[in-house]
């Protein structure tokens, strides 16, 4: 794994979470008992993360640490290891391009070639703060390959010029919806649907109200015992 540090003197010197954030905390902070509370270190990181337009800065890290009453070093463990988390400042729309081998079969470098050409090297801002970039490993949507994740949402089945539409309206602030870029419906093949393609499949006349094969309590051995005990 590389050498991962955070950017000190893009941090600042204090952070503090937003108001609306607080809730979330507490939901977190309330699955593990009071002596486990560093048990919710990486969803506090993602929480700040969120709250720091993107990425982590020493400050945010600190405040996780005294949140959860951590060594500092023990949370800068965490960070660093994930790659979840950023270490210095992100665009506005981060691009996550997926470089592992569906995509890259599929027109990966295509993207990085476009996005170095458009924005700059991998996690350099542009000069409005709209967009930045980097390559990242499997992102568990290939059947939808090449794609790309902007901030949290996939953009799947893209071309060259579907990605470079896209990074141009999002450097002018436009907003473009996630989804796949291709005549498909979510991951089906593309095309017409050849099978399962009666209408009353999709309209909601046959629902199903069990669940094939389940184990019931009648045909569970384990319950017959427990009853007989």
């Amino acid at each position: 794994m590389a050498l991962r540090r955070f950017d000190l003197d893009a941090g600042g010197e204090s952070f503090a979470f937003c108001a609306e954030t607080e809730p979330k905390i507490a939901f977190w902070l309330a699955k593990y008992p009071e002596d486990r509370q560093r048990s919710a270190v990486i969803p506090l990181l993602w929480l700040a993360q969120k709250d720091n337009q993107g990425w982590l800065s020493e400050p945010a890290m600190r405040t996780v640490a005294e949140l959860l009453d951590m060594p500092y070093i023990r949370v800068y463990e965490v960070a660093t290891f994930y790659t979840m988390f950023r270490l210095q400042p992100v665009g506005r729309h981060h691009i996550q391009i997926c470089g592992t081998t569906p995509c890259m079969l599929r027109g990966a470098n295509d993207l990085k070639d476009i996005a170095t050409d458009k924005i700059g090297a991998k996690m350099h801002v542009s000069d409005n703060g709209q967009l930045s970039w980097e390559e990242v490993e499997c992102l568990g949507a290939c059947v939808n390959a090449p794609m790309v994740q902007i901030n949290d949402y996939y953009y799947e089945d893209l071309s060259a010029a579907s990605f470079a539409d896209i990074l141009a309206k999002l450097d002018q602030g436009e907003a473009v919806a996630p989804g796949s870029f291709a005549e498909r419906i979510n991951s089906a093949p593309f095309g017409v649907p050849t099978t399962l393609s009666e209408e009353a499949l999709y309209n909601g006349a046959r629902l199903i109200d069990s669940l094939p094969n389940l184990l019931t309590e009648e045909a569970n051995p384990a319950a017959d015992k427990k009853k007989d005990a």
